[in-house]
């Protein structure tokens, strides 16, 4: 039987590291946006992050300034918070998940991109563009490395593959 203490304990250290998880999975991933796109693309950071937030509330956000900006990070970070709580859910429950830190981050970091692509952003109010394929693989490699790795080796520690 597990005493109170322990199961505490237990609660306590997997509070941590589903935070931990968050902050690195979330920084990484709009690390990088903030990085590649304006390199590549030629995006503003802040417009990035007002795109984000027009996923909530449309073109308005897309002329607003910083606190549609700041909203935006916002956003962000509650959508990386809602896939790490997701991933530490699954995470468990499929122990061949634990064979390969690789291939569970490409796996995960693949269904975050196709459900982000074809579920999130067409219910939002974000402005539709055509599908591009190579846009969508440049994505979801990002999120392979920003998402999935981080995640898995956070879950992978906390649940006893070090």
């Amino acid at each position: 039987m597990i005493s109170p203490t322990e199961v505490r304990a237990t609660r306590s250290g997997l509070f941590r590291a589903i935070v931990a998880a968050w902050a690195v999975a979330g920084t990484l991933d709009i690390g990088i946006a903030l990085t590649y796109y304006p390199i590549t693309a030629g995006a503003e950071p802040l417009g990035i992050l007002r795109g984000i937030a027009s996923g909530l509330v449309g073109d308005a956000a897309t002329q607003g300034g910083l606190f549609w900006a700041g909203l935006g990070l916002l956003c962000h970070y509650l959508i990386a918070l809602i896939w790490t709580l997701c991933f530490f859910l699954i995470y468990p429950r499929i122990p061949s998940l634990r064979r390969s830190r690789v291939l569970t981050a490409v796996l995960f970091g693949t269904l975050v991109s196709v459900v982000m692509t074809f579920v999130v952003l067409p219910l939002s109010q974000v402005r539709q563009r055509p599908f591009d394929v190579h846009s969508f693989a440049v994505a979801t490699a990002i999120l392979w490395v920003a998402i999935g790795l981080p995640l898995t080796i956070a879950a992978g520690r906390y649940y006893g593959r070090r």
